[in-house]
């Protein structure tokens, strides 16, 4: 496992080191997820906390609540012997996230576009011009954290805070598969046109609009991740 190069993990030690705890676990928290989310960590890749924390040149203090925080959002599991590994997600349940998904984000959207400012839609404007550098420059570390800042920016305004919470969870865990599909190719430019259209309808206010092309983003997204698994399935079969 090589997640950053040597003369970096040198230089982030040094200045991790000055940091508070809180930060310190904020940083190797996102190190980890990035780890994972971009398959330099496998599905079922077992995560020793000496190792790790050895490698990122901190303590084991900050991985182990690194590793805590990473369970809830579900991409590691933890058990009392075999400690923590990257969990591998089935069909089924790849299924429901974006169930789940398909369910919340319209809703959030809905509450949320009244409630736009013009703050707001510059943010995610900001946010969108990045995501769509990146993938012009196949930037591919970079697009899934657009892609969740892009959404989150758009249902902030929402106000609701436990929903968004769950939200960004959901976002998280369907981020490693969203960047597996846009990797290969599939729906790159498509996806681009939906951001596009999300940010222009909620400029214009367009509640219903905005709402029925969120749905249709996410069920898009769905439809082409299980066909790469599918094709991916046949393939090995």
């Amino acid at each position: 496992m090589a997640m950053i190069k040597t003369n970096e993990v040198a230089q982030s030690a040094t200045g991790l080191r000055k940091q508070t705890r809180v930060t310190l676990a904020d940083s190797t928290t996102s190190q980890l997820r990035e780890a994972i989310i971009s398959g330099d960590l496998a599905d079922g890749s077992p995560l020793r906390q000496d190792a790790l924390a050895e490698e990122l040149g901190v303590s084991r203090i900050p991985v182990r609540e690194a590793l805590a925080r990473l369970e809830a959002e579900g991409l590691v599991a933890s058990s009392p012997h075999k400690g923590y590994v990257v969990t591998a997600l089935s069909r089924e349940e790849i299924l429901e996230l974006f169930e789940l998904r398909s369910l919340l984000e319209p809703e959030l959207l809905r509450a949320a576009i009244p409630n736009m400012t013009p703050a707001d839609l510059t943010q995610a404007e900001n946010i969108l011009t990045g995501y769509n550098s990146d993938i012009d420059s196949a930037e591919v570390r970079s697009w899934g954290e657009h892609n969740i800042r892009f959404h989150l920016a758009l249902y902030a305004p929402s106000g609701r805070r436990r929903t968004l919470e769950i939200v960004r969870g959901l976002l998280v865990n369907t981020d490693r598969y969203t960047r597996l599909v846009l990797t290969l190719g599939t729906g790159v430019e498509q996806a681009k046109e939906d951001h596009g259209g999300l940010l222009e309808l909620s400029r214009k206010g367009s509640v219903n609009q905005a709402v029925a092309l969120i749905r249709d983003h996410i069920q898009r997204a769905r439809a082409d991740l299980l066909h790469l698994l599918d094709r991916e399935s046949n393939k090995s079969s």
